[in-house]
């Protein structure tokens, strides 16, 4: 399967096949325009896409921007991740009351959803992969994640334009998606028509353009798929730099960088809660008096709030230094320890929406240079 197995859809054709997907009793969730920004929603067809729309972003800076065309995934990726989803941010884990002396414990019901995620990017596949090694492939598997995770289709969309925060060819991925989906799409101009070079990606998906029948697509389809990848590879926002990245933090953890870092950071978790690969939670109890039920809840937490380092009175990781640091080198360089490959995807999403403009590109180009302070302005 792949791009020798190509086919074409028109825009009517993209519809039909959204349409087949909710006739198989799946939820689309797909990227809406909501609160001022491009959002990993319900959607019930093409009419939902922010169709004409893209997404301006920046260290600290995001806004939505009217595009000369009509291209319906004309944007890159913008604060939800398709986290939200597989590892929501809130769920009941069990329920437990006390009858006649004894406790009834009644663990929560596996999803049963059957979801379809419609335009998922290279660099979500790979944080989706990520979060397989560490929620399904370890010795202690996840049974939400699972049960979520096999009733997942997912439609892909190579990048066009990357934004000024990508740098997923850095990483190890790039703009095209190379596996992990069912459906892929490269969105293309035919003589002037907006269509979908199509590639299959499993079984699934291609039982589906089975049943849609698309025409194949021509060379001169596959020319211009490969020269949309071709152009955002080329036009990369960011790149992390070439070094042993793992070895050098390893190397820089009482680096004076650290606390002129921190000087900006607020500790305010939104890098860890944008990040599509932080997998970091923690459990509530809530308790009814009246009835006398108690409710466990598992719900996202960060390694930025003091309460995650708290142990044996005191928090390990007291000042902002020691968690910015904890954060970075995790998912830069020990991650590779527990889970054999980087945590970070290259998708920018942490330095778009740091409210101080933090760039972990710079910042690591500041440690692979020895600097340590950072430059005038920064």
């Amino acid at each position: 399967m792949g791009e020798r197995d190509g086919h074409l859809l028109t825009v009517a054709g993209l519809e039909a096949l959204l349409q087949a997907l909710t006739a198989q009793g799946r939820r689309l969730i797909g990227p809406t325009i909501r609160d001022g920004a491009i959002l990993y929603e319900e959607i019930e067809g093409i009419a939902d896409l922010p169709r004409g729309w893209t997404d301006e972003q920046g260290p600290g800076s995001y806004r939505l921007r009217r595009r000369e065309d009509d291209a319906l995934f004309g944007h890159v990726v913008g604060p939800h991740s398709w986290k939200r989803f597989l590892h929501p941010p809130r769920r009941e884990l069990w329920r437990a009351r006390e009858r006649d002396g004894e406790v009834e414990l009644r663990p929560a019901a596996l999803p049963e959803e059957r979801l379809a995620l419609v335009g998922v990017r290279s660099c979500e596949l790979a944080a989706i992969r990520i979060q397989d090694r560490v929620l399904l492939e370890g010795p202690f598997a996840d049974p939400h994640y699972r049960a979520m995770r096999e009733r997942i289709f997912l439609l892909a969309v190579d990048c066009g334009e990357p934004a000024a925060t990508c740098f997923c060819t850095s990483m190890g991925g790039g703009p095209q998606a190379r596996e992990g989906f069912d459906l892929a799409l490269t969105e293309i101009l035919l003589d002037g028509e907006r269509c979908f070079f199509l590639r299959t990606g499993s079984a699934a998906g291609a039982a589906l353009v089975a049943e849609l029948d698309p025409p194949p697509a021509d060379a001169r389809a596959k020319s211009a798929a490969a020269a949309v990848v071709e152009r955002a590879r080329a036009s990369m926002g960011r790149k992390m730099p070439e070094a042993d990245i793992r070895d050098l933090l390893l190397a820089s953890l009482d680096h004076p960088r650290w606390e002129r870092i921190a000087e900006r950071c607020l500790a305010c978790t939104n890098c860890t809660l944008v990040c599509p690969t932080c997998f970091c939670s923690t459990v509530e109890d809530t308790n009814d008096l009246l009835s006398g039920e108690t409710v466990r809840s598992q719900r996202w937490d960060s390694c930025f709030s003091a309460e995650f380092s708290y142990m044996n009175g005191r928090a390990v990781r007291a000042g902002t230094a020691s968690r910015y640091r904890q954060w970075m080198v995790h998912k830069l360089a020990t991650w590779h320890d527990q889970f054999g490959s980087s945590g970070c995807v290259g998708c920018g999403r942490c330095i778009t929406w740091c409210p101080v403009g933090i760039d972990i590109t710079e910042e690591v180009a500041a440690f692979a240079a020895g600097a340590a302070v950072p430059a005038e302005g920064d």
